[in-house]
């Protein structure tokens, strides 16, 4: 006798190529700053739906063109390390400096500091020095000594 067979149930996937999309629609909404109703009224314009758990992987792309199309600008993280502690220290620093913490207030340290143009192309032994003047600055900055 041969036994009958019954499709096995596979759980959902989880799909990390689509929680992805979805990390990167939460973070154009807040480079584009939208609220909650003007980020769900963009949901509703591009798919008829309301919420990007109930969007395909297509529909999400689509919402993420239409965000690169009014201004999101997606950048990748850089791949070497002391580049992003270089940026989250910066970060960290940003309400307390005159500058507000810009972009460009950062490339001009780092050009002071190391006469490189900004801390993507900063080697390893040179982003220690401006990692370890950062933090040194920061301390300066909280104890009120600035």
């Amino acid at each position: 006798m041969t036994q009958k067979r019954t499709p096995s149930r596979k759980p959902l996937r989880h799909d990390s190529n689509r929680d992805g999309m979805v990390r990167k629609l939460h973070v154009g909404r807040k480079q584009l700053g939208l609220e909650d109703a003007d980020y769900r009224a963009l949901l509703q314009r591009v798919t008829g739906k309301t919420s990007s758990t109930q969007c395909s992987e297509g529909e999400l792309d689509l919402i993420l063109k239409e965000m690169k199309r009014v201004g999101f600008k997606t950048s990748r993280p850089s791949g070497k390390p002391w580049v992003r502690k270089v940026y989250a220290l910066w970060d960290e620093m940003g309400p307390l400096l005159r500058s507000a913490g810009t972009r460009e207030a950062l490339r001009a340290y780092v050009m002071r500091m190391t006469r490189v143009s900004a801390p993507e192309f900063l080697d390893e032994p040179a982003a220690r020095k401006v990692i370890e003047g950062l933090k040194a600055w920061k301390i300066r900055l909280e104890s009120g000594d600035v």
